[in-house]
């Protein structure tokens, strides 16, 4: 890619009228020079089984080279027609809740013969019809796609394959899950029982894992066809999204994109693509903070450390999403400063029937212009003029924050608290590193390099295999920074609770252990209060950071530090507010030598740098508050590539409401 990409998901076959030229005319006027196409459409495409029409899809690509205009063909198979269901019993998803009624989305059996008979049919038509188009410069393969709980039979045996392959023997089964427990051990392979009825927390977190390997291996399947047809100029990415946070009713409307996505292995899947790509729905108006956008962001580049796309983001969406002036713009910038190279809204126009009517898109119900989409304008025509410039965004991170699908199963199994979820660790830990400014990668185990890093920070990593401890030991006795939270490093890759001092294998490290841990009633430390959880430490070595306040509990330690050869380690053993956690995040930076490389700036004053394709440093300042703000100038000479002003280091800089700097340094040729 030579040039930002900007623009919608565009759907021609759901528009009232005809209007497929003025909305061209609308797009390139908003500087947008890319529309995503076909993802929802197999109904449309195949009305009957076997009757194939292309015409919608012709029009729009036909228009579109024209223009010369970009083109994304998204797989049209998380949403399969009414024929399709009826066509045999295990076309649609059996789950533990049995099996789905047609209508909704995402409501088919990925592992289904059947299904993937005709999927594979309806996607190799759409590439013969649509991979030879000049304006077509990559395929989205199918759409946020997870397992959907899929069980049935035939999966429950594959499931068997998979375990008599992994595990060999059955006593070798029962040893490693413990399922002499309740009598769940089992004689023979033939006596597995359907894990929907599984009631050991381990084997059931395989059989997760199984299910999450189901979904890589169905898109490496659908990547493999759309290779055979693709030009080498065009890519294959996916748009992988996140845990969906809930606030209300069981409503889309009531959450956001939050933290680890449990349903597939977003580090698997992320090696069949040329182009990760992402999907990131966040609040706004005065709840508006940045943080989804950066940690989303954070995820998905560091999954290939490389740029991404941002395949789908709201445009106005529900009644409390719609973007203040200047938060549309604050967006799309927020995008870029973590390394996108592209950002699309789902969607280009407001639906005017169906399950998301008012999940309102660029262009409200009227068709016609508004503030939202007169502010994308400006951002349109600012990234064609500076596209150079902002493209391309590589970043060097000091600092990592480790996740973990499997730990997130087991949270599912053994809550921490009913109010704190896995998810909820993650984000406190990692929002305290945004609101402090520390850029960091967030990775998972399989894309740890311990050796780039100099901060390794593990938000409750409860299941962690002992090569893992052992790389972790490994990267404080060589000079690196360890801080783990509660609840780390308790079981195995199985779940399995290690028999040994908590934490296991890291107890010298740590210069701590425990074997006992309480609901943290009337528990302070230097006057915070103590919620959820606590772990009672016990001093082996370690510095005490936090003793406990406590009529009983406070001879324990709740937070401590160790000297471990050449590097240090901090254990966290309970949950309290940011503020703390970031003084200790001060001093972790002072030990690992990157405290002058922080911005003195806060939140809402945000600040992430890297280095574009011209070798030119950017420092992005996003201004999260209707609040007017002003920093000092941290750069020796900089200037801001949006307005041209310049800047010298102890220079103020003032900031209005939702305001965007993109300060720039010179080359370091």
């Amino acid at each position: 890619m030579e040039q930002l990409l900007y623009g919608a998901a565009y759907y021609l076959e759901y528009m009232p009228y005809d209007r497929l030229e003025k909305d061209l005319d609308m797009l390139q006027a908003a500087g947008m020079n890319v529309i995503r196409i076909a993802e929802s459409t197999w109904s449309t495409l195949e009305p009957v089984e076997g009757t194939f029409d292309y015409s919608f899809i012709d029009s729009v690509l036909e228009a579109a080279t024209k223009r010369n205009m970009q083109v994304i063909i998204g797989t049209p198979t998380y949403a399969i027609p009414a024929w399709l269901a009826k066509k045999a019993d295990d076309v649609m998803v059996e789950t533990k809740e049995g099996q789905k009624r047609y209508g909704s989305r995402q409501i088919m059996n990925i592992m289904s013969p059947t299904f993937r008979f005709y999927a594979e049919r309806v996607i190799r038509k759409l590439m013969e019809r649509t991979a030879h188009y000049a304006c077509v410069i990559g395929f989205q393969i199918d759409n946020e796609t997870k397992h959907y709980g899929t069980a049935n039979a035939y999966v429950q045996g594959l499931f068997k394959e998979y375990l008599i392959h992994k595990f060999q023997t059955v006593e070798k089964l029962n040893e490693t899950f413990g399922l002499a427990y309740w009598s769940n051990a089992i004689g023979s392979w033939e006596d597995l029982p359907d894990m929907r009825g599984c009631i050991n927390g381990g084997l059931s977190g395989e059989f997760e894992a199984f299910q999450r390997g189901l979904v890589t291996q169905y898109l490496a399947w659908q990547a493999q066809i759309v290779q055979e047809y693709k030009r080498a100029d065009q890519f294959v990415t996916q748009n992988l999204d996140f845990e969906w946070k809930k606030f209300g009713a069981d409503i889309a409307q009531d959450g956001h994109s939050y933290g680890v996505q449990p349903d597939v292995n977003h580090a698997e899947v992320a090696k069949l693509l040329d182009v990760a790509g992402v999907d990131i729905y966040h609040p706004t108006q005065h709840e508006l903070t940045g943080a989804e956008i950066a940690f989303g962001g954070d995820e998905i580049r560091s999954l290939k450390q490389d740029n991404y796309l941002v395949l789908e983001t709201e445009a106005q969406a529900f009644k409390y999403w719609t973007p203040y002036p200047g938060q549309a713009r604050l967006h799309a910038y927020s995008h870029l400063a973590s390394g996108a190279d592209g950002v699309m809204y789902w969607n280009w126009h407001s639906i005017h029937n169906g399950y998301e009517t008012y999940w309102k898109g660029v262009l409200s119900h009227d068709l016609e212009t508004n503030p939202t989409y007169e502010e994308m304008c400006t951002v349109g025509q600012e990234w064609q003029k500076l596209s150079k410039e902002l493209l391309h965004l590589k970043k060097k991170n000091e600092v990592a924050l480790l996740v973990d699908n499997r730990t997130l199963t087991a949270f599912k199994w053994f809550p921490i608290d009913r109010d704190l979820s896995y998810n909820d660790v993650v984000r406190w830990m990692y929002d305290s590193l945004y609101e402090m400014n520390i850029e960091c990668d967030v990775v998972f185990e399989s894309n740890l390099d311990t050796h780039k890093y100099k901060m390794i920070v593990t938000p409750a990593l409860y299941c962690a295999s002992e090569a893992l401890l052992g790389k972790l030991e490994q990267f404080v006795a060589e000079g690196g920074v360890l801080i783990s939270s509660f609840k780390s490093f308790v079981a195995n890759e199985q779940m399995t609770v290690y028999h040994d001092k908590q934490p296991h294998m890291l107890h010298d490290c740590f210069g701590m252990s425990y074997n006992q841990f309480v609901n943290p009633e009337r528990l302070t430390i230097d006057g915070c209060d103590i919620q959820y959880f606590a772990e009672l430490l016990k001093l082996e070595g370690a510095e005490c950071l936090g003793q406990y306040t406590h009529p009983y509990w406070n001879r324990y330690t709740g937070i401590t530090k160790n000297t471990y050869q050449k590097g240090t380690a901090y254990y966290i053993g309970c949950y309290f507010g940011k503020d703390k956690l970031k003084e200790i995040y001060q001093e972790a930076l002072k030990d690992a030598k990157l405290q002058s490389t922080i911005p003195e700036a806060n939140w809402p004053v945000t600040i992430r740098s890297g280095v574009n394709a011209l070798n030119h440093t950017l420092h992005y300042v996003l201004h999260y508050s209707e609040e007017p703000e002003s920093f000092t100038c941290p750069y020796q000479k900089v200037t801001d590539i949006l307005t041209g002003k310049q800047y010298q280091q102890g220079d103020e800089i003032r900031l209005k409401d939702w305001d965007v700097l993109i300060l720039k340094e010179y080359s370091r040729d």
